[in-house]
């Protein structure tokens, strides 16, 4: 009987909830291991080499930081397409927080109709693919639907540029009105980029107690001392995140040309210079991302007296 019970004996439930959590995320482990550590891995390889197709396999040929120093020095369109990129998740952001802090704030206040509201801001998060961005933003050439042409010209009118002739505002500068030009054309852009960002601040401002703005109320506060003595502490701690994640999608549009520069130069098999320029790009988007983390970490605040 002793025996009979030590073999059927059970596993402690520490242990057992453990090998439930090992056995939950294992298919996790295997693809990350098959389909990201060792195409990551070779891509490394691929880009410190001279690659052919042979026969049967890939054909590697040692050339150190050849490849590196052909994309950052002869190659036409990567350092320019690059440097575009970098401008225009500079200025983007920003915008993009701005709008999404506000849109949040408006639908965290009770009105008929709040959550359809929600719903359409939330909407682009759903269908945020390739060819639906590109045909409501206009750009057909890459799509072949044709037929989607007259929906898209609502978004590509210059609206802006008609509204201040009409306005009468003329001698601005050049640099000044493409500004304004620039920020107007991606207005669609940034509210379609703007879904995730609209919902985590949500989140936030919905943390905050209800005896916050009451005591706000009794001290007399004003809606704009509310928003920076109550609201904006709260919600502070997500600003990194937002931040973080507007980066990672801005780098990785369906408009980054960055990205199409990748994947012509692997269409035409020069696997090496694809990689090289895949890993530059990874190393500027991690800086980048490591940049933003030590400052925006000084200027947030974590905790709300």
């Amino acid at each position: 009987m002793t025996d009979n019970k030590k073999t059927g004996r059970k596993l402690p439930y520490e242990k057992r909830k453990a090998l439930y959590g090992y056995g939950f995320i294992s298919l996790w482990l295997v693809g990350t291991v098959f389909f990201f550590l060792i195409p990551l891995i070779k891509s490394l390889w691929y880009s410190f080499n001279e690659v052919s197709i042979g026969t049967q396999k890939m054909v590697t040929e040692w050339v150190g930081l050849g490849k590196y120093e052909y994309v950052l020095n002869v190659d036409e369109h990567y350092t320019e397409y690059l440097k575009d990129m970098l401008v225009e998740t500079l200025w983007k952001t920003p915008l993009v927080l701005i709008f999404s802090l506000f849109i949040a704030v408006i639908l965290n206040q009770k009105f008929k109709g709040r959550t359809l509201a929600r719903a359409i801001f939330f909407l682009p998060v759903i269908i945020a693919t390739g060819p639906v961005y590109k045909i409501i933003n206009g750009d057909m050439s890459s799509t072949g639907n044709t037929g989607a042409a007259q929906f898209s010209t609502m978004f590509s009118t210059d609206l802006v540029g008609e509204l201040l002739q009409f306005l009468g505002i003329y001698g601005l500068s050049d640099n000044m009105s493409s500004m304004i030009s620039t920020i107007a054309d991606n207005i669609f852009g940034i509210v379609w980029s703007s879904g995730i960002q609209i919902l985590i601040f949500l989140a936030a401002l919905q943390n905050i107690p209800p005896s916050a703005k009451e005591a706000a109320q009794v001290e007399g506060a004003t809606a704009w001392e509310y928003f920076w003595k109550i609201t904006f502490p709260y919600v502070s701690p997500f600003i990194l995140a937002n931040l973080i994640f507007t980066v990672i999608d801005s780098f990785t549009s369906p408009t980054n040309t960055v990205m199409k520069r990748i994947l012509a130069m692997k269409e035409d098999w020069k696997f090496g210079e694809a990689s090289a320029m895949a890993w530059i790009y990874f190393l500027i988007v991690l800086g980048a991302i490591g940049l933003i983390t030590v400052t925006v970490n000084k200027l947030i605040y974590y905790e709300v007296d």
